[in-house]
């Protein structure tokens, strides 16, 4: 018998294990492959928290996966004797997203830990804000970002509002994989927890001190108020969570013309109206662009369920098309529209800093030059981000303006710290508004800064590699790419090969010096002309990502250039797998 068939026939005979779970296990005792892929590993407690498929077996979501990952983080804090600071916990639409949320309330509570779980369904923005807000020890949201419906996930939030990073998330890590025995797992009945003070329900008060936080972002709120009854604004929240909050911030702040896509109002975990809630994809968009068509909108906004990215189209009006911008068009606009309005303003500090990940665009730091803010770059992931937001402010140093990253996320201020995309939706249309005054749209002003800072294209290609083969072919790709660095791709030499797993950079005449950066995965190829590529395995899907971005005088030079670099990148990914 296989060691994945022996775990399922424990879980089958296990008393811990409910009726109903044990008749979903009987319904695929016939099929080996499904019995494999649920019970072949451990979902795996990462950095990230928990993501897979909602099912019941050791690889899947389901109550007792994640009551595991609660029991080994409520011993975490009850070391760190952080019970009474409590836990804020959050959850999206997602299938079983209340449940779960629930579940994991009532195991911090009967380990002693106080809970405030959110009424309803929130973004994931929200409850890191709330964490801050309420001096937690710690926050959980239960949401699987905008991954297809069959998912879900559990992410941690520690006391400064941003998820998990070194050395706390191996000690989290740690503790959870201790948890080897569900009977050891603790719960409790939520009247009792009510009674004792430790389920606490949160709601409208965080609301409202939340939408405050935002409203005081505004830049120019006379834009706003001159253009409030022409702009209009297209907005659908993909089924998530999106909707009531921004709905409530742009009527607040004086926007008059907002249309819902209302096939996509209600939250529903099922996605009926997508296959991919996902704000990347273009058909996604799809009804929102049709609403758009009817009722000529400036722009056109989607959040992903948990409304921490966003997506945008912006109207081109020569063309009276809708193009689409990228997490790296839309990441630049909101830096240029942000230190452009600060510096007319003369609200631009001395020590201020905007932060980007190094996968995203290089023009930002040409327009952090020409604002003269201090640009620091870190690894992919918010929480990297925050970790320099929280050295800030410690050191009493920089005052951080805004972050972003390529993946369509951002943050405006440090309210937060993880990327929000209510606020970033708030100040997309605030920069609209502005450049409408001036009779430009959003894609007016972006051709005016690739005009003034370089036609500046990114690309991201990934290969999906599924299963414990593709995580070693993977493995072994990162490795020979690794060892056999090349010294040019597509006609650019490579001034610089950076490996953040040996967190050093060698230039091209052999000098080496530090990432200063922690230890990962990656590796960075700095090529001459502003172009560069990147490639690391995914922290959540079984992908390698292949990022790559030029710089050229035109539009036309720089798509040919971006197309020539994609070749061959291509290339060396196929010949890292022989």
């Amino acid at each position: 018998m296989n060691e994945y068939e022996v775990r399922y026939n424990e879980w089958l005979n296990n008393p811990i294990i409910d009726e109903e779970s044990k008749k979903e296990l009987l319904s695929i005792r016939d099929n080996k492959e499904e019995i494999e892929d649920r019970f072949y590993k451990d979902l795996e407690f990462g950095t990230a928290g928990l993501r897979g498929i909602i099912g019941i077996g050791t690889n899947r979501m389901n109550k007792y996966t994640v009551t595991k990952a609660t029991q080994g983080l409520a011993n975490y804090i009850v070391k760190q004797g952080g019970q009474d600071r409590g836990v804020a916990i959050a959850y999206d639409c997602r299938i079983m997203s209340k449940e779960f949320s629930e579940e994991t309330a009532l195991c911090l509570n009967a380990n002693g830990i106080k809970t405030y779980r959110f009424e309803d369904l929130r973004p994931t923005p929200e409850l890191s804000f709330a964490v801050r807000e309420l001096g937690c020890i710690a926050g959980i949201v239960i949401t699987a970002s905008h991954n297809p419906p069959e998912y879900n996930g559990y992410k941690v939030y520690w006391e400064d509002g941003a998820q998990i990073v070194e050395p706390t998330d191996k000690e989290i890590i740690a503790e959870v994989n201790n948890v080897t025995d569900f009977a050891t797992i603790k719960t409790m009945n939520k009247e009792e927890a009510i009674e004792k003070g430790l389920y606490n329900t949160i709601g409208k008060e965080i609301d409202d001190r939340y939408i405050e936080e935002l409203k005081k972002l505004v830049v120019n709120e006379d834009a706003i108020r001159k253009v409030q009854k022409d702009i209009k604004i297209v907005y659908t929240p993909l089924h998530g969570t999106g909707n009531m909050p921004v709905q409530r911030i742009l009527k607040e702040i004086g926007f008059e013309n907002v249309y819902i896509v209302k096939e996509q109002e209600e939250p529903d975990g099922h996605f009926p109206t997508v296959s991919y809630p996902n704000p990347e994809d273009p058909k996604a968009f799809t009804l929102a662009l049709e609403l758009a068509k009817k009722v000529d909108a400036d722009i056109i906004l989607a959040n992903d369920p948990d409304a921490d990215r966003l997506g945008i189209y912006v109207k081109d009006t020569k063309t009276e098309e809708y193009i689409q911008f990228n997490g790296n068009m839309t990441g630049n606009l909101i830096a240029e529209y942000i230190l452009s309005q600060k510096k007319a303003s003369g609200t631009l500090p001395e020590n201020g800093a905007i932060i980007k990940t190094i996968v995203s665009s290089n023009m930002t730091d040409a327009i952090a030059k020409e604002y003269g803010v201090k640009l620091f770059s870190t690894l992919t992931g918010f929480k990297n981000i925050a970790k320099i937001i929280r050295g800030f402010e410690k050191n009493n140093s920089y005052k951080c303006l805004y972050s972003y990253e390529e993946s369509y996320g951002c943050i405006i201020g440090t309210h937060a710290r993880d990327k929000d995309g209510i606020v970033a939706v708030m100040t997309i249309c605030e920069a609209a508004a502005y450049y409408k005054m001036y009779g430009l749209t959003l894609w007016d002003e972006m051709n005016e800064m690739y005009a003034k800072y370089g036609y500046y294209k990114e690309r991201q290609m990934s290969i999906t590699l599924k299963g414990v083969e593709g995580a070693e072919e993977i493995k072994k790709m990162m490795e020979n790419m690794r060892n056999n660095p090349p010294k040019e791709i597509a006609g650019l030499k490579v001034k610089s090969f950076g490996d953040y797993n040996k967190q050093e950079i060698i230039d091209e005449n052999g000098n080496k010096h530090a990432t200063g950066l922690p230890k990962s995965n990656v590796l960075y190829f700095d090529l001459e002309k502003n172009a560069w590529v990147c490639v690391r395995p995914s922290g959540t899907e079984p992908k390698i990502k292949f990022y790559m971005g030029v710089c050229e005088k035109s539009m036309n030079e720089a798509d040919e250039k971006l197309d020539m670099l994609e070749k061959e990148v291509k290339e060396m990914a196929e010949n890292a797998k022989l």
